[in-house]
């Protein structure tokens, strides 16, 4: 075995420049693998864990048909005290025109109720949020994120101020920190928010109805979502007839769980992809392999006159294919390294890193193996069966 691995080794650095370009297919299929992979896994990291810090343990519920029996505001806060049910939250909201002193712009204002800071876990800066005396006197009163404070408004410290929506006068009496912690604030970054009591949402709004078709859940403490799923899952069902289409539960899970998969597709098509780059690799290698037969043909006749069995002649071939598929792997691993070193440096700024992901680098060492293996066993098995008298006379 070890006389095999020389002599193999000593045919590549005999041939330099045909080996590397024999090894470029492996190295170009290995690069493809690994850093496609790794940089879809880094990608994957960061997505769950946005997903994760939108709040995983909030449930989302939508009532689509309430079966003549609406949900209300006293409703929520008579399902709040159940089992399971953290706090909840109803949500309706309404774009509108926002206007102080000369500056006016377009606006989402939320109606919501206390409870919505907590399901949320939203960041105050100053002042403080809606109070329960704010629903139930129909205060005209709104909390404001940083972004409206300081476009609209033209400082932060504006708490007291008085800003007009859509032609009514509102205090402020919070403002917001601008931040991705939760889902609302997600898809409302660097927009112009308010947020004001529910009931007052009902005046300002002819389209918002007293009916809830929307609200949030959390879970309760020390409780996870599967619990508060059940509990809210199964007052609507007693509420709706149990009717399951009348209404739909999600959580923050589904989400994660939505793009896991999509994820796990999309690194299986990459996968394929490098796989395909590796096979046309092994091509190369088995081509290489039956023009390097053809030249030994008369060593292969005189080893096998002094004595050397197919066995020998057959391991010599195979080694070295697998030797030029395990150099290649080596070389293709290295420049991913480097590579996504490279990205990492570049894509540090938006919090992103990739680091090699070492079960794809096992998988690349096992595959590139088999390769050397599969592609060199055909040219090694006719090198080993070669008849002495005929592959010296080929040779003379």
């Amino acid at each position: 075995m070890t006389q095999s691995l020389k002599m193999a080794l000593k045919s590549l650095s005999g041939n330099k420049l045909r080996a590397l370009l024999t090894m470029l297919g492996i190295i170009i299929g290995v690069m493809a693998l690994v850093v496609l992979v790794s940089l879809v896994s880094g990608a994957t990291g960061s997505i769950t864990s946005a997903v994760s810090d939108l709040g995983s343990d909030l449930l989302t519920v939508t009532v689509s048909d309430d079966k003549g029996d609406p949900v209300k505001l006293d409703t929520l806060t008579e399902w709040s005290d159940e089992d399971g049910i953290g706090e909840i939250a109803p949500s309706a909201s309404t774009s509108a025109t926002a206007k102080y002193s000369s500056t006016s712009d377009s606006m989402t204002v939320y109606g919501t109720t206390p409870s919505y800071y907590n399901v949320e876990e939203l960041n105050l800066l100053l002042g403080r949020f809606l109070m329960t005396t704010d629903v139930d006197n129909n205060n005209y009163v709104c909390v404001i994120n940083e972004t409206t404070a300081t476009d609209l408004v033209g400082y932060l410290d504006c708490v007291g101020e008085e800003i007009s929506i859509d032609g009514m006068k509102f205090t402020i009496i919070g403002v917001l920190e601008d931040n991705d912690s939760s889902l609302t604030a997600a898809f409302s970054s660097g927009s112009m928010v308010a947020y004001i009591p529910y009931t007052t949402l009902l005046r300002l709004s002819s389209s918002v109805s007293t009916d809830i078709t929307e609200f949030y859940v959390s879970a309760e403490e020390d409780s996870d979502t599967t619990a508060a799923e059940t509990a809210i899952t199964t007052l609507l069902m007693e509420r709706f007839d149990d009717d399951e289409d009348a209404f739909e539960v999600s959580s923050q899970n589904v989400l994660e769980d939505t793009v896991s998969s999509i994820t796990s597709i999309l690194t299986a098509l990459l996968g394929g992809i490098a796989a395909i780059s590796l096979l046309v690799g092994g091509i190369g290698i088995m081509n290489i392999m039956l023009v390097t037969v053809t030249e030994r043909t008369r060593e292969i006749g005189i080893r096998k006159a002094i004595g050397a069995t197919r066995g020998v002649i057959l391991r010599q071939f195979l080694i070295e294919a697998v030797v030029i598929c395990m150099i290649g792997c080596s070389i293709g691993i290295f420049l991913s390294w480097i590579i996504l070193q490279l990205v990492s440096v570049v894509t540090a700024s938006m919090g992103l890193s990739f680091v090699m992901n070492g079960m794809v680098v096992l998988i690349a060492i096992v595959f590139c193996f088999l390769i050397g293996v599969v592609f060199g066993l055909y040219p090694a098995n006719k090198a080993a069966k070669m008849k002495p008298i005929d592959a010296l006379h080929y040779g003379g």
